[in-house]
C-alpha cells in the first residue's frame, strides 16, 4: 500500500475546512467558434440552460448543415468525463473531442455544462442533465430547431459522463408520461468507459492496483467527494445494481432504447463496466458491447486513434438505431 500515490496530488486538488476543492489541475478552456463564415468543420455555440446554476449547453454543429441543407442530423446529447469534480464543457481536450464527435458521426452534439461535486454532490449533475433535456426539448435554440432530428436523439457519455447519462435516462424512462420529452425521443444510450463502482474491489481493479492514470483508490477519492454524505459506493448512483435501476431497465426495454457500453481491458473499472453491460442485457435490454485490449481509462478522449475507433462503433450504431425508426411516436413498439 506504501506505493500508492496520494489521490489529492494525483487528482490536483487540494480539499478545504468549508467542504470544497481547490482545482490545481490546468485545465485551459476554448471559446465557441459561431461564425459560419470560418474555414472550420463544425461550428460551436454556447447557450445557457439555468443561469443560476451556470449551466449552458455547447452546440457543436457541422458547417455543411449551414452551407449544404442537407437532412436533419442525429442530435447527441453530450456528458463530460472527470470523476464528477473535474473539467467542463469548454475544456479543450472536450471541446476537441465532441468537435471530433460532430465531424465524423455527422451529427449535432449538445454537451452539457453540469455541476461539479463536491460544491454540488450527486444528484445534483442528474438534475443538470434532465433539466438540460427538457431545455433541448423546448427547441428554444435555432441551430438545434432547424438542423437537428429531434426523433433520433441519443445520450452519451464518457467515464463519470456516462454514469450521468445512464441515470438522466433511467430518470426520464420512469417518467408515467409516455411522450415525457415530446418531441424529442430518446433512441439509445453511448456509454463510454462509464465510471461505476462498489464496495468491492473487481479482479481488474485487484489487477490493476497501481493504475498509472486512474488507481482504484483515487476513484474512492472521487466517490467519497460525489456521493450524498453518509453513503457508501453500494449506493445506487455508483452501483448499477442497487436501488430501483433495475427495475426501471424494465422500462428501458419497452420504450425500445438501444445501449452501447465500450471499454477497454487497460482500465481497472473494466469489470465494472462488462458488469453493466451484462445487467442490462439481462433487463431484455438491446445492448451492443466492445472492450478491446491494452488503452487505459479516458483513452478514447485524448488519443485520437482509440477516438476514431469509438467513433466508428458510434456511426455504426446511430446508423442500426436509425433503421429501426419504425416506431410510433411514444417510441414503444
Amino acid at each position: 500500500m506504501s506505493n500508492q500515490v496520494n489521490p489529492f496530488h494525483h487528482l490536483k486538488i487540494v480539499r478545504n475546512s468549508n467542504g470544497t476543492i481547490t482545482r490545481l489541475r490546468r485545465d485551459p478552456h476554448t471559446p465557441p467558434t459561431p461564425d459560419p463564415t470560418l474555414p472550420i468543420p463544425v461550428l460551436t455555440n454556447d447557450a445557457p440552460i439555468n443561469q443560476s446554476n451556470n449551466t449552458f449547453a455547447r452546440i457543436f454543429l457541422p458547417s455543411k448543415a449551414l452551407h449544404h441543407s442537407p437532412k436533419k442530423l442525429p442530435l447527441i446529447v453530450y456528458f463530460h468525463g472527470g470523476g464528477f469534480v473535474l473539467f467542463s464543457a469548454a475544456s479543450d481536450f472536450l471541446q476537441d473531442a465532441c468537435i471530433n464527435l460532430a465531424n465524423d458521426v455527422n451529427s449535432i452534439v449538445v454537451s452539457v455544462e453540469y455541476r461539479l461535486a463536491p460544491e454540488h454532490r450527486l444528484p445534483a449533475a442528474y438534475h443538470d442533465a434532465v433539466e438540460a433535456l427538457h431545455w433541448i426539448k423546448a427547441q428554444s435554440n435555432d441551430w438545434l430547431r432547424n438542423h437537428a432530428d429531434y426523433s433520433n436523439c441519443y445520450l452519451m457519455g464518457s467515464s463519470a459522463g456516462a454514469n450521468i447519462a445512464y441515470h438522466a435516462a433511467l430518470r426520464v424512462a420512469a417518467e408515467v408520461d409516455r411522450d415525457y420529452l415530446g418531441p424529442l425521443k430518446i433512441r439509445g444510450l453511448i456509454l463510454t468507459q462509464p465510471f461505476f463502482g462498489g464496495t468491492k474491489r473487481v479482479p481488474s481493479e485487484l489487477k490493476l492496483e497501481n493504475d498509472p492514470v486512474l488507481p482504484p483508490h483515487v476513484c474512492d477519492l472521487l466517490w467519497e467527494l460525489s456521493l450524498p454524505v453518509g453513503v457508501d459506493r453500494d449506493h445506487e448512483y455508483c452501483n448499477p445494481t442497487a436501488g430501483d435501476g433495475p427495475a426501471i431497465l424494465d422500462r428501458v426495454r419497452q420504450l425500445g432504447w438501444r445501449v452501447l457500453v465500450t471499454g477497454c481491458h487497460g482500465d481497472p473499472l473494466v469489470h465494472h463496466q462488462v458488469a453493466l453491460a451484462k445487467l442490462i442485457k439481462e433487463k431484455g435490454v438491446a445492448v451492443v458491447s466492445h472492450f478491446s485490449e491494452g488503452g487505459c481509462h479516458g483513452i478514447e478522449v485524448r488519443d485520437r486513434t482509440h477516438q476514431k475507433q469509438l467513433y466508428n462503433l458510434v456511426n455504426d450504431f446511430i446508423a442500426s438505431s436509425s433503421s429501426l425508426l419504425g416506431l410510433d411516436d411514444s417510441g414503444l413498439t
